[in-house]
């Protein structure tokens, strides 16, 4: 008998109805995502970037522990003395086809030079448009410097 009256009342699809009339008068949570965006960590692991200091030179001392570091291998650096006798890098290169995002070449910068930024838009048409080299990593840095600096000084307390 009872499932008789369960094949007559169907109640799960009155329950189903009900529960989309609750949230029919309520605020919608879509955003319209290409015009509005949510917020995002300053945690969040984007797209890298090679960051300057204040007065324009490039932070990476070529110390090579990025690139020592990465378990996808997806780093690589050359360095060259400079005429001061200080080392810096003449090419720093990512294969962005092979980076993973952990985070650890940014964990282990002595110098906070390479970061991952908060940019999370940078699809391609090409593989060859993912091959970063030391001057897209550095515009991306000049591009995304006011707030990578303030990511990094909310993180600042828990490094």
């Amino acid at each position: 008998m009872d499932s008789l009256a369960r094949s007559f009342l169907l109640p799960e699809i009155v329950k189903g109805m009900a529960l989309t009339f609750k949230y029919m008068f309520k605020p919608k949570v879509t955003i319209n995502y290409p015009y509005e965006k949510g917020p995002i960590s300053p945690r969040f692991r984007g797209e890298h970037a090679l960051r300057r200091y204040p007065n324009g030179e490039e932070r990476c001392i070529a110390c090579k522990l990025c690139e020592a570091i990465c378990p996808a291998l997806a780093i690589t650096i050359e360095a060259e003395p400079r005429e001061d006798g200080s080392r810096r890098t003449s090419r720093y290169d990512i294969d962005m086809t092979k980076c993973i995002y952990c985070g650890l070449c940014a964990e282990a910068c002595p110098v906070d030079a390479i970061v991952e930024g908060p940019n999370f838009e940078f699809a391609t048409e090409t593989r060859e448009e993912l091959y970063y080299n030391k001057d897209k990593l550095l515009a991306n840095g000049d591009r995304w410097e006011a707030q990578i600096a303030a990511n990094l000084a909310a993180e600042a307390p828990y490094r």
